[in-house]
């Protein structure tokens, strides 16, 4: 079992110095990504609106440079959040300067509230989906090196060179978990899905799971090409040997990795935790 950790309370004394060394020790103890939430107001619902929350593409190019192994990766984008090109360029830029280690984590966005009061555009349901699709559709084509226009239904692109080209094409993660859209999505062109650690016996997951696998089958894709994540949290005093139990169940219902939440903010001592314990567990 791999196991990443997502920075969401960012409520440390000293910001920059601890943030600092949780990178240090992720890079350190084996973590597989760090990943960061693409937010601009605190979203994690256990914490108060106006907490601490740095934009998520600097502080990715700040973690980039106190690292030289870990990957990272936003947990994740929200496709209406930048113009598509601008929103591939700092994924790009992120993989050339961390020699190859972005994630390009996207969605179709959730939080109507922040959009109102930060001013971002909040399209509906059905409109959200075709952008965060065309949005990938996007990185894919400039990742290519083929050249030419974009044409979507929302987008319309001349030219969207890039350069320099990423490092290697930065596998894609598309957030979010709906039957209909969502998993469909991520069968046609993810290299990873999230699921959510609902406490109900792995019902929703397997259930969620199956779905993907069918949506695989349904266009033709080998269902073991995707890399499947789950969002948890760490408990508070979980040892790791608890931790690697859960992880273990994980696996049994067809988890690949884990990306870890914790209740409070990052400590040295909680990475190593995750860190044992995805050891522990194989």
């Amino acid at each position: 079992m791999r196991v990443s950790i997502t920075v969401n309370d960012y409520s440390w004394p000293d910001l920059t110095v601890q943030l600092g060394r949780i990178a240090a020790a992720a890079d350190r103890f084996g973590v597989d990504t760090l990943w960061v939430p693409d937010h601009l107001l605190q979203a994690d619902p256990q914490l108060t609106l106006d907490g601490e929350m740095p934009e998520a593409y600097t502080t990715l190019g700040f973690l980039a440079a106190r690292t030289e192994r870990v990957r990272l990766g936003t947990m994740v984008t929200g496709a209406t959040f930048r113009p598509p090109a601008v929103t591939v360029k700092a994924v790009t830029t992120l993989d050339v300067l961390s020699g190859g280690r972005a994630w390009f984590g996207i969605g179709a966005g959730h939080h109507e509230g922040e959009a109102r009061a930060m001013g971002l555009p909040f399209p509906p349901t059905g409109e959200r989906f075709e952008r965060m699709e065309e949005t990938v559709r996007i990185a894919l084509h400039m990742w290519s090196g083929e050249g030419g226009g974009f044409e979507g239904k929302h987008y319309h692109l001349e030219n969207p060179v890039s350069s320099p080209q990423p490092v290697r094409r930065p596998p894609i993660l598309i957030g979010g978990a709906g039957e209909r859209r969502t998993l469909r999505l991520v069968a046609q062109y993810a290299d990873a899905c999230n699921v959510f650690d609902i406490p109900d016996g792995g019902r929703t997951v397997k259930h969620k799971l199956a779905v993907l696998a069918r949506h695989c089958a349904e266009i033709g894709r080998p269902y073991e090409e995707i890399d499947k994540t789950i969002s948890t949290r760490l408990n508070p005093a979980e040892s790791a040997t608890e931790f690697a139990a859960r992880c273990a169940r994980f696996t049994e219902l067809g988890i690949d990795h884990a990306v870890v939440l914790s209740p409070h903010p990052w400590t040295e001592a909680d990475v190593a935790l995750v860190a044992e314990a995805a050891a522990l567990s194989g």
